[in-house]
């Protein structure tokens, strides 16, 4: 592609940007963002080549415009392009990307595609983008039976192109499957250090957490805006998923409490079996 529109310059879409440029992707990079100062570091380090006074300008005259902004976000975005123009966003959940673009323009643009790359760091801004974050990372497509097959086989393309491998599946497909693995796991991190912090002796007890805690509470530090609208966009899948863990709790919660140790080992053995086959798919196996 010769031209292309980055409207969001924050740790995905600062990763994309470099990776463009250092795979020399695209002739002309042109982004816009509420963060001046973003914008002037990447065009200052050269990662794109032109300032968008506006999300008009940005999606003007480009071959395709990439939406990076928190999902609820999106639909003022959307309002500001032209109907015809190839788009893609980066969001967590797909189908307020889809109810979005409906109330935008009436019905949902062919060339839509939605995706979401499964890659990102807890840290957040343009000083955090890596041109390497989506290298041996998949992006997932949720394209719609309409969907223009040359505006999906782009964006394909283009992911492929900074070494991402590529899914498509239905959009609520999508949306139940990263409530388990992504929203479910953010939500009890943040629910962990608020459980820890609202103690009065918060310091006290953090001197003696380890790296059990450290890994499990990592990415409670991941944006607290982007999150809250992921919560909130995915709200039906994520309460579902609750629901289940939150029963799970009480099933362990019953067992501590009778020392039942044979459920507690059972329900632990499986467990450890389960994560164990997963790094095994992933070629990072646990002993």
């Amino acid at each position: 592609m010769k031209r292309i529109g980055i409207i969001g310059l924050g740790l995905i879409g600062g990763s994309i940007a470099s990776g463009l440029r250092r795979r020399n992707l695209a002739e002309h990079i042109v982004a816009y963002d509420i963060n001046s100062s973003s914008l002037a570091s990447a065009l200052g380090e050269g990662i794109i080549d032109s300032v968008a006074s506006s999300i008009i300008e940005a999606a003007t005259g480009v071959d395709l415009v990439i939406i990076s902004v928190p999902v609820l976000g999106t639909q003022s975005i959307l309002e500001q392009i032209p109907f015809n123009t190839l788009i893609t966003d980066v969001g967590s959940v797909k189908a307020p990307i889809i109810e979005a673009s409906k109330l935008a323009y009436g019905k949902v643009p062919a060339k839509l595609v939605p995706g979401h790359p499964i890659a990102g760091s807890e840290k957040q801004g343009f000083g955090a983008a890596n041109p390497d974050l989506f290298e041996n990372h998949k992006v997932i497509l949720t394209p719609l039976e309409f969907t223009d097959k040359n505006a999906t086989n782009s964006v394909c393309s283009l992911w492929k192109s900074l070494g991402a491998s590529v899914i498509e599946m239905s959009v609520k497909g999508h949306d139940s499957i990263l409530a388990q693995t992504s929203h479910l796991p953010h939500l009890l991190a943040y629910a962990l250090i608020e459980t820890v912090s609202s103690r009065g002796d918060t310091m006290e007890v953090l001197k003696f957490a380890a790296g059990g805690f450290r890994d499990f509470s990592r990415i409670a530090a991941s944006d607290p805006v982007i999150w809250r609208d992921i919560f909130q966009a995915n709200a039906p899948e994520l309460i579902g998923v609750l629901d289940r863990f939150l029963g799970e709790i009480s099933d362990l919660r019953k067992m501590i409490r009778d020392g039942d140790s044979d459920g507690m080992e059972q329900v632990f053995t499986r467990a450890r079996h389960a994560r164990n086959y997963y790094l095994e798919q992933t070629k990072e196996y646990d002993s």
